[in-house]
């Protein structure tokens, strides 16, 4: 018994669709209404791509942009940074330490923040969800202040038992303030 399997992508959503059958005319069926569903939704008003990303950025104790229209969002994904725009496919990604920028026009200067991790979700009607434990203007960081910090986690690491809850945050601090010094310009070794 032979089986087939065809992958089909909607371009209006870059959604993917299997058809598993195991006969050909089934599959011929199969994508024949895939067709008439992507002609469909394509004639309708709701595939227009937005011009904008609707961002809402939070943290556990405040929102810091809450359905804002911006032009891009560049995150800090823990796979690569990667930027989101209008129609973006859905995706959900890990942050890790580093800058979010957010891009009010295509021309404009982005608007930095250092954040120390969290999760970005797109949604398919151009929403970017960004949730993070803590995000802070690039400007009001301190070099020196994250230098010291540095040292100090340093020091913490160095002094503590090996494999330990106090040496783990340590590391977890070291890791940061070093990403927080990448995104200002230093080399912290």
């Amino acid at each position: 018994l032979s089986c087939w399997l065809l992958t089909l992508v909607d371009p209006s959503s870059s959604r993917l669709y299997r058809v598993h059958t195991h006969t050909p005319t089934m599959l011929s069926r199969a994508s024949s209404q895939f067709a008439r569903r992507v002609a469909m939704r394509a004639m309708s008003s709701e595939a227009a791509t937005p011009a904008t990303v609707t961002l809402n950025l939070s943290l556990p104790h405040e929102a810091i942009y809450e359905g804002a229209s911006v032009y891009r969002v560049i995150v800090p994904g823990i796979e690569g940074e990667f930027g989101v725009g209008p129609g973006h496919v859905p995706v959900v990604a890990q942050l890790k330490p580093g800058v979010l920028q957010i891009l009010h026009e295509e021309t404009s200067e982005p608007e930095k923040y250092f954040v120390a991790g969290g999760y970005a979700l797109t949604h398919e009607n151009s929403t970017t969800d960004v949730v993070v434990p803590e995000a802070v203007k690039l400007d009001d960081l301190d070099s020196a202040v994250v230098q010291k910090q540095y040292e100090s986690a340093k020091s913490a690491y160095a002094s503590a038992a090996a494999e330990s809850v106090e040496q783990a945050e340590a590391q977890i601090d070291m890791e940061v303030n070093k990403a927080m010094g990448l995104a200002l310009g230093l080399s912290i070794a």
